[in-house]
């Protein structure tokens, strides 16, 4: 289930990059900047009602009621998003991978790469095993790297289902302690790091990102244990800080402090002075 494609992108991965993003999350993020990608349609069929240009109906399929969207008739005013009580999103599409396919044989000339973020794109995995296993076989787009953009929570027994066909992770690290890491997402990080450290030895770990909330995330607290940490994966790990910023946030989160370029750098200046040489900072900031 896909809540967007997007055919063209420079900020998910290496160079311009066609873009899926995922429904569903297994994190309940309170800064989550687009939650209604974590929940899954149960066709209670609230937001049918609110839609005013009519593009939302509910239909009877294999006993179950399912919410049908008519994309032709939809002005993407995302009403139905606002009151969906699963953050969930009755917008999704259903591809096949052959569907997937034939979109990146169309656009083969101007990416180069895909990547499959989310939501939480590893709880879809067949799919992403099948398509990047396809894409791989394919004559004419095995030159596109295959690329996942994921919060590290898959098992290592899915990571090396995943690894023959994958060339490249961009990892979140939420947070260092594992009870900062769990009041922000709901989740501990054991898993994260047992993610990351499989794929910096698979060499397959494109970078880790750190969003930095003053005040709510602990990189500064704990900048010591955190630069040791990236440095035992290599001085020339690529880490990507991000900024906090309100787009797209709700509830808690609106209260939160957003970042400032002097916060990022800041954190960047600490990370630096402890031996990490390859710090991505943010382009804009809101």
């Amino acid at each position: 289930m896909v809540s967007q494609l997007l055919p063209f992108s420079c900020v998910d991965g290496p160079g311009s990059r066609l873009v899926l993003f995922l429904q569903g999350c297994n994190y309940q993020c309170k800064n989550c900047h687009n939650p209604h990608t974590i929940g899954l349609c149960d066709g209670c069929g609230d937001c049918i009602a609110t839609c005013p240009d009519k593009a939302l109906t509910l239909i009877n399929a294999n006993n179950k009621h399912q919410t049908h969207w008519d994309k032709d008739r939809c002005s993407q005013c995302d009403t139905c998003l606002a009151v969906c009580p699963q953050q969930a999103n009755p917008k999704v599409t259903r591809y096949t991978v052959e569907e997937i396919l034939a979109i990146l044989h169309h656009q083969r000339h101007f990416i180069n790469g895909i990547t499959v973020s989310g939501g939480e794109a590893s709880l879809q995995l067949p799919f992403i095993i099948e398509l990047f296993k396809a894409i791989k076989a394919s004559t004419s787009l095995s030159q596109l790297t295959c690329m996942l953009d994921t919060n590290g929570s898959l098992s290592l027994t899915g990571w090396h289902k995943l690894l023959p066909f994958l060339d490249g992770a961009m990892v979140d690290l939420k947070a260092w302690q594992r009870d900062t890491h769990r009041y922000i997402t709901g989740r501990d990080n054991h898993a994260v790091f047992k993610s990351i450290e499989l794929l910096a030895q698979q060499q397959k770990l494109y970078e880790v990102r750190l969003l930095h909330i003053p005040g709510i995330t602990d990189f500064e607290q704990e900048i010591d244990a955190l630069s040791c940490y990236l440095l035992t994966l290599g001085a020339d790990t690529r880490v990507k800080l991000n900024a906090f910023h309100h787009h797209g946030v709700v509830d808690e989160a609106l209260t939160w402090p957003s970042c400032t370029q002097t916060d990022i750098e800041a954190l960047a200046a600490s990370l630096a002075q402890r031996g990490l040489t390859n710090i991505v900072l943010p382009s804009i900031y809101l």
